[in-house]
């Protein structure tokens, strides 16, 4: 084949003119306070753009004009090279007529003043940059414990008002030398607008004293500082109580058994698990085991408590975890705790600064006198605490880390929303009794509290009230309405009913479970309009339509029409709160239902638990359960846990902290691989499909009576408890033409049952929802209250800028069917 002629030289194409762009570029998200607009600054100078960068209520707001090829790079390196803390939710570009007025050079321009509609970012572990600092000895930095930066440091914890600036933060009472003035200044320092930024000549200082106030000299210990002197008191097998970013923590050697015991003594907390801290992760692979994610979620900016499995036989104190098969374990998250774990080849016990069921000591003069009796002497500060920040708790389970408290380093991130629900109006929502947080949504997002605690305690009750007054006032959020759970002596929802009409807005009170079922929704972006979902709600209980307590619920729906159709048949709690305290009551009153007392003693009569009872009060019991008085029936899961943990001796007496007879339960399990479980039976109740335990009674006495270990029924329950719920499950989707199963409750905190479940539940073709980024447990629910508020809202009251007056309730007028979602409405 001949070759084709070469083609004709060409002449070379003149030189193109480049053309020039300009943008306005608005970038929402965790963008403040984060190090962004000098990374703004550094890529758009470093492009060759001109223009500025400064931030506003609504994020970073970018001006720039170059070559649009420079723009476009500068977008996609910002998501690539965006600071450590930063969190990007979207970036918004359009035309900017400015581009005669961008000069010549890139500038970082003062906070413009507008509506807030960013936030405030979580406080930060130590980043290592800062910590390459505080260890070299000829750094201006060396060993100082507050050593931070625009990638690390306090934040939450020191803030009062906004703007975030460092006259609205506890680091207003330290003006900054010049040197730390200059490195504040410049746009290349990563301390660049570092509002708690502070050294040895300016910040705060740390001191320590004993208990009863007298300071101790580090040199007369042969220690270089305060810090130095408190590690060599925790290495003698003193308790320390040590003031941190967001609240106190009492310290003592993990492996001295009697520094733990005498902790444990003091703090009377005598059987609730104590959190870890170790240097490093050489540390604690040495006691815990570990995998990437794990690894991974430890080493976060958060530095979460991270539960582990235990390694066996490793010297840790026997009170450091009694019943347990896992170590809350976490990293130095400042650098007063690197330093005080500088020279520790083993972990230190790091438990909340309070006595038990107190909340955390932040202040200095409070830790004096509520920690004196516990600890030998306080590592203090003197920069105030101004929020209290509990240590946040994580755990991988099913393949992902999940929350089990959201707190320090978490908290106030904003949590996205489908942009479906970006119009919503603004809500504020109350959260639960136990493990309350609250909840702002706004501008199409929610806005979820650090974890508040148990508000039957006055204490914490105030700091809940505390809580949304700063938050409304960082936030500038002015609700639409306020959403509440329907039970009508919880304190966060009377403070809610209160506020509503103090503000002439409408009150809506929500459903315990659906509010669960809403939470799991948002937290994994489901859309409003998305397609109906099987929603299973396990916890301790929460107070039904019915007046009942309710604890065992499925429901069809969505974010606000989910209608039950099955629960766990309900039995009664004998005594009300004295049943969630003592487990035997619940035993009883689960063998009463499943044999009726008189046949159990006749057929089981010689079973330790049956003699146990029968020397307690249960004529008594049986009397006040027939006619109910101060015996509501429950479909608790929960209770039935503590039911399962008395037959096996766990717990039977009292509980010593909130879920202690479920969790040693699943201490006590086996894996389930081949199990067989125990049977449930599953009967038509009329409008609800029940779930009906009494079968497993029978089997597990009969497995008892023939001597089984207390290993194998625990591993018989949870098998079967998975199973009958996938039956349940399957027979719901199938017969609604459902695909798509969520879980939320605080049952779901079993890392066996969730991951038995779910794993049943994929083989059965259907696709799980559960909870990562806030808790399954009532730490979530007020995400799930704000946002089915906000819709209900939307829906019945016409949102148009406006609120009417009245309250209104969210639930069903009947066992299984729906209700109107207004059902009642009084004036404000």
């Amino acid at each position: 084949m001949a070759k084709a002629p070469d083609p004709p030289p060409q002449e070379p194409a003149p030189a193109a003119s480049v053309a020039i762009s300009a943008e306005l570029i608005r970038v929402r998200g965790l963008v403040q306070g984060v190090g962004f607009r000098p990374t703004v600054w550094r890529l758009a100078r470093a492009l060759g753009l001109a223009g500025s960068v400064r931030n506003d209520g609504d994020g970073v707001l970018i001006r720039v004009a170059g070559s649009a090829l420079d723009i476009d790079a500068l977008c996609r390196r910002l998501q690539a090279e965006m600071p450590p803390l930063a969190r990007i939710d979207s970036i918004e570009r359009g035309r900017w007529d400015g581009a005669g007025r961008a000069g010549t050079d890139f500038v970082i321009e003062h906070s413009a003043a507008t509506s807030v509609h960013t936030g405030v970012v979580p406080d930060a572990a130590t980043c290592p940059a800062c910590l390459l600092e505080v260890r070299d000895p000829d750094d201006r930095r060396h060993r100082y414990p507050f050593t931070n930066c625009t990638h690390c440091g306090p934040r939450l914890s020191i803030v009062r008002a906004i703007p975030y600036d460092r006259a609205n933060t506890s680091m207003a009472a330290f003006p900054m030398c010049p040197d730390c003035q200059r490195e504040y200044r410049d746009p290349a320092d990563r301390r660049f607008h570092a509002q708690p930024n502070a050294c040895p000549a300016c910040g705060p200082r740390v001191w320590l004293e004993a208990a009863d106030g007298t300071p101790l000299d580090p040199a007369a210990q042969g220690a270089p500082d305060a810090v130095a002197a408190a590690s060599l008191l925790l290495a003698a097998g003193r308790i320390v109580a040590i003031k941190g970013i967001g609240g106190f923590h009492l310290a003592c050697d993990a492996t001295d058994a009697d520094a733990v015991a005498g902790l444990r003594r003091r703090k009377g907390r005598y059987a609730k698990p104590l959190a870890l801290m170790a240097r490093d992760l050489d540390v604690i692979i040495r006691y815990a085991e570990l995998d990437h994610a794990s690894t991974a979620l430890l080493r976060q900016p958060a530095a979460p408590i991270v539960l582990l499995p235990a390694r066996p036989a490793t010297g840790l104190a026997p009170a450091v975890a009694p019943g347990q098969r896992t170590l809350g374990c976490m990293l130095p998250y400042t650098p007063l705790h690197h330093l005080l774990l500088a020279d520790w080849d083993r972990p230190l016990v790091m438990t909340s600064g309070n006595r038990s069921e107190e909340p955390q000591c932040i202040d200095n003069e409070d830790a004096r006198r509520r920690l004196a009796g516990i600890a030998d002497a306080l590592l203090l500060h003197d920069r105030d605490i101004v929020n209290r920040l509990d240590d946040s708790v994580a755990r991988v389970m099913d393949g992902a880390p999940r929350l089990l408290r959201r707190a320090r380093g978490f908290a106030p991130a904003p949590l996205t929303l489908p942009d479906a629900m970006r119009s919503l109006p603004p809500v504020l929502a109350m959260g639960g009794e136990l493990k309350n947080t609250i909840c702002l949504l706004k501008d199409g997002q929610a806005v979820l509290s650090q974890h508040l605690g148990d508000l039957q305690d006055a204490a914490t009750a105030r700091a809940c009230e505390h809580s949304i007054v700063l938050y409304r006032r960082l936030y500038e959020h002015r609700p639409a309405a306020i959403a509440c759970d329907a039970h009508p002596g919880y304190h966060s929802s009377q403070v809610g009913r209160r506020l509503a009409a103090e503000q002439g807005i409408p009150a809506i009170e929500l459903q315990h479970h659906r509010a669960h079922i809403a939470a799991v929704l948002a937290d994994n972006d489901y859309p409003p309009d998305g397609k109906p979902v099987l929603g299973i709600a396990l916890d301790g209980s929460g107070y039904g339509d019915d007046g009942t307590l309710w604890g065992g619920e499925c429901f069809i729906g969505g974010y606000t029409d989910p209608h039950r159709v099955a629960r766990l048949a309900q039995v009664p709690l004998p005594g009300g709160t004295r049943a969630i305290l003592e487990p035997w009551r619940m035993l009883f009153a689960h063998l009463d239902a499943a044999f009726g007392w008189q046949r159990f003693l006749a057929e089981h009569g010689d079973l330790p638990m049956a003699r146990d009872l029968a020397r307690r009060p249960v004529e008594l019991l049986r009397r006040m359960s027939a006619g109910g008085l101060n015996a509501p029936l429950t479909s608790s899961c929960g209770r039935l846990f503590d039911a399962v943990a008395a037959a096996l001796g766990i717990c039977v007496e009292r509980i010593a902290y909130e879920g202690q007879a479920a969790i040693e339960l699943e201490t006590a399990c086996g894996p389930l691989d081949g199990a067989t479980g125990y049977p449930f039976d599953l009967r038509d109740g009329g409008d609800l499909l029940e779930l009906d335990p009494g079968p497993l009674w029978q089997a597990l006495c009969a497995d008892l009576a023939a001597g089984a270990e207390p290993s194998q029924v625990a591993t018989r329950f949870h098998a079967g408890l998975a199973d009958a719920v996938t039956a349940l499950s399957r027979r719901l989707a199938s017969a609604h033409g459902l695909d798509t199963v969520v879980l939320s409750g605080g049952v779901f905190q079993n890392r066996t049952l969730f991951e038995a479940l779910s794993a049943r539940l994929r083989a059965a073709g259907l696709q799980v929802l559960s909870h990562r980024r806030v808790p399954s447990n009532d730490g979530g629910l007020a995400l799930g209250q704000a946002v089915a508020g906000a819709l209900l809202f939307a829906q019945h009251d016409g949102w148009h800028g406006t609120t009417r007056h009245g309250t209104t309730r969210h639930g069903t007028t009947g066992r299984g069917s729906p209700g109107p979602a207004c059902a009642r409405s009084t004036s404000a």
